[in-house]
């Protein structure tokens, strides 16, 4: 797809990956909708940026854990733009809880990971559809994660919710098909505030110990996880139904010489 001219909604964009792919997608010429929840400023800010590049840009709030606003965000982004293009379901949610502590797990955290991470990709999608449908050619791309493949992450709800993104992404691939391609990214550790803030003083360590294991030498930064994202929109027509790994080699790591080769 050629973005110029285009339009997106972002969910989550008011930092992180969520900044980093509105703005990879502004510097290409397409109008933006920058989704936050809390985060106003900071979203305010992004689409200011959006708007220096010569694009134009909001910033809508929303929690897209609920119908009612994911339909809202899709109507502004329309109503400002005329069309829709892009959607990147980027907003996502988690509570950092050793998974050996299972009576650590509430109802509530259930219930608010699952809200955010997977019926808001599900809603954004659907209220997105028929202008997607309408252009022809429209393109999602969801922010799943590995821990929705290894099973490993900061709890077991977040890995739980990761995975079933992936699933979501083939089942809205084959729904929305020909007319929307739907795929996903699974980013691993990714450099930033969100994983300081998580983890606290484990940051640094468990930085370096990713660092160690991945093939590639080095964790991901917000900008990484955007260009594969943008390798969904900007890439091959025939690709839909499909989850890019983007961890430097993590989950296939550590590197190994010669073993098992003859």
């Amino acid at each position: 797809m050629e973005i110029k001219g285009k339009a997106a909604v972002v969910t989550g964009a008011s930092r992180g990956v969520g900044r980093a792919t509105a703005l990879l997608l502004a510097r290409g010429g397409c109008d933006v909708a920058i989704n936050y929840n809390r985060s106003q400023a900071e979203a305010e800010a992004v689409a200011a940026e959006a708007l220096a590049l010569g694009v134009r840009a909001i910033a809508v709030a929303g929690d897209v854990a609920r119908d009612a606003d994911c339909r809202a965000l899709v109507a502004a982004a329309v109503r400002e733009f005329g069309r829709l293009d892009i959607l990147v379901n980027n907003a996502g949610t988690t509570r950092f809880i050793a998974h050996s502590q299972l009576e650590e797990v509430t109802d509530a955290d259930w219930e608010h990971i699952f809200g955010v991470n997977v019926r808001g990709v599900f809603q954004c999608a659907r209220a997105a559809r028929p202008h997607l449908e309408a252009t022809g050619q429209g393109a999602i791309v969801n922010v799943a994660s590995v821990a929705g493949i290894a099973g490993a992450g900061s709890s077991i709800p977040y890995c739980a919710s990761k995975a079933a993104v992936i699933n979501l992404t083939i089942s809205l691939a084959r729904v929305l098909g020909p007319k929307v391609r739907v795929n996903a990214v699974a980013p691993g550790f990714i450099a930033g505030e969100w994983l300081q803030k998580g983890l606290g003083d484990a940051y640094e360590d468990s930085k370096a110990a990713r660092e160690r294991v991945a093939v590639l030498g080095k964790v991901c930064r917000p900008e990484d996880i955007a260009a594969a994202i943008m390798s969904f929109i900007t890439g091959s027509d025939l690709v839909t139904g499909q989850t890019l790994v983007v961890d430097g080699g993590t989950i296939i790591g550590p590197k190994t010489e010669g073993v098992g080769v003859r």
